[in-house]
């Protein structure tokens, strides 16, 4: 099966996914914030090839999520620093951690956890409201239209909206 590419769409998730989608790009930014940033470091710990850690990096550095910063004397090797926009990913992977600990390992044997360096204990991420502080969940929240698909809505004929989209749109 061809892989697909949703660069297109115009959706937050499938563009994120179009970036970060693949376990190997996930596992080298796991890699990143535990702190390796050298390029025979992440293929020693992942065991990828070179070809594959390469490419994988150069879209990472293409889309301003590391950089890549020389160190030593010479200039010609590499670090791969997370940018602002790549720490931002701590979110994610903060509740993808949570989820798998939740999911798929026995209680009391989570493999990862995260200290809270404010206070000093482990915590248990928890989503709230920007606006109101209460707790968020899928039976609380529900995710509406912006204007870029709106637009997209209001200029394209009904019956092309899920090619285009990639979902179910509802104009309300």
């Amino acid at each position: 099966m061809k892989r697909t590419e949703h660069n297109d769409k115009p959706c937050s998730i499938a563009q994120t996914l179009g970036i970060i989608g693949d376990s190997w790009t996930l596992l080298i930014l796991r890699n990143c914030f535990l702190k390796t940033r050298r390029f025979a470091d992440f293929q020693q710990q992942l065991g990828l090839t070179r070809h594959l850690l390469s490419d994988r990096l150069s879209k990472l550095v293409d889309n301003d999520i590391l950089n890549k910063v020389p160190y030593g004397k010479s200039g010609k090797r590499f670090e791969y620093r997370l940018t602002a926009k790549g720490a931002s990913l701590a979110k994610v992977f903060i509740a993808m951690n949570q989820w798998g600990n939740d999911w798929l390992f026995e209680e009391g044997s989570a493999p990862t956890q995260y200290e809270h360096l404010d206070c000093g204990q482990v915590m248990q991420p928890d989503l709230s409201c920007s606006e109101c502080g209460g707790k968020i969940n899928h039976k609380n929240i529900k995710m509406v239209v912006g204007d870029s698909i709106k637009e997209t809505m209001r200029t394209t004929e009904k019956e092309q909206w899920n090619e285009l989209l990639g979902f179910a749109a509802n104009n309300d």
